[in-house]
């Protein structure tokens, strides 16, 4: 169990199940060629997950002073895991998942393109070193790293199937990976703040200048909220124009049940939020937004199938 939550086990889960919806539940319904086969993209999804799961374990390794105070039953380096441990299975993932990215670029024969797991790697470890302790940055590159891992759907299944034939279609498509890959972005941007503000106890006394740091909880919350509302403001023309203007009824009650009520609730209760456990209920609820919008893209396909 101390190496699942090394890994963050829950996170994985959540981000592999999204790379198979979106496989799946639409790329594969689609009348369009794909460049990889099954086990290949199978490959896509592990190697995304071995070096995502890299970045938490040197995350974890390089949060022990801030997490031994704002979350002490959680800290496993040190305790059940030795820091060289830690090291040698960050060391390990990160080889497994950029070779398997090596390999899938030459496959679809786009070998440059193997740089972009070594680039999300580095960055995974610049933030865990750096980044973090700068005030916004962190935040972005932790949502900009949520948004790259629905692109890299497109980018290696679409892009090197894509002929002057079926281009319309294909960028189509990618335009709607790209709609979720902003959501994704806007809601875990807003989250990373919210976590800041639950952990800023044991930032300050790590040395970080986190937002709520160098502004105070106050402002932060304020950053947070004004971000909240403008994705509710988004996500409400979003469902009006593509779903309920196209009689897309189910798809829209989901909507506003799942995604637009949970950011509504958000925003009021945000209004109010002083303790960490306010913060860290926030957070959670976010999370679940996150996962919900998400999977309206499986309510999208039941809806096309079942009233086509």
């Amino acid at each position: 169990m101390k190496y699942l939550k090394l890994i963050r086990y829950k996170n994985l889960l959540m981000l592999a199940f999204m790379q198979v919806l979106f496989r799946y539940v639409f790329l594969a319904q689609q009348d369009v060629p794909l460049a990889l086969a099954d086990w290949q993209y199978g490959l896509l999804v592990l190697s995304t997950v071995l070096i995502a799961a890299a970045g938490y374990v040197v995350n974890n390794i390089f949060d022990i002073p801030s997490d031994t105070i704002n979350k002490p039953n959680d800290v496993v380096v040190g305790r059940g895991i030795s820091e060289t441990r830690a090291y040698n299975i960050y060391i390990g993932l990160n080889i497994t998942g950029v070779a398997l990215g090596f390999y899938l670029s030459n496959v679809i024969m786009r070998p440059m393109f193997a740089s972009l797991f070594i680039f999300i790697a580095s960055l995974l470890y610049f933030y865990a070193t750096n980044l973090k302790q700068i005030m916004i940055i962190g935040n972005v590159v932790v949502a900009l790293l949520l948004a790259v891992s629905v692109l890299i759907i497109g980018v290696f299944d679409l892009f090197p199937a894509t002929t002057s034939e079926n281009q319309a279609q294909m960028a189509s498509l990618f335009s709607i990976l790209l709609d979720y890959a902003l959501f994704a972005f806007i809601i875990n941007f807003i989250r990373e703040i919210v976590k800041d503000i639950e952990d800023v106890d044991g930032d300050y006394n790590q040395g970080m200048n986190t937002l709520p740091i160098a502004i105070g909880k106050s402002r932060a919350a304020k950053i947070a909220l004004a971000t909240a509302i403008m994705a509710f403001i988004l996500l409400l023309l979003y469902t009006t124009k593509y779903f309920f203007e196209n009689n897309l009824l189910i798809v829209t009650f989901y909507s506003f049940a799942f995604v637009l009520a949970p950011l509504l609730y958000f925003i009021v209760k945000i209004f109010g939020a002083k303790t960490q456990k306010d913060f860290h209920h926030l957070s959670t609820i976010l999370k679940l937004i996150l996962f919900f919008g998400i999977l309206s893209i499986l309510i999208i396909f039941l809806n096309h199938k079942y009233n086509a």
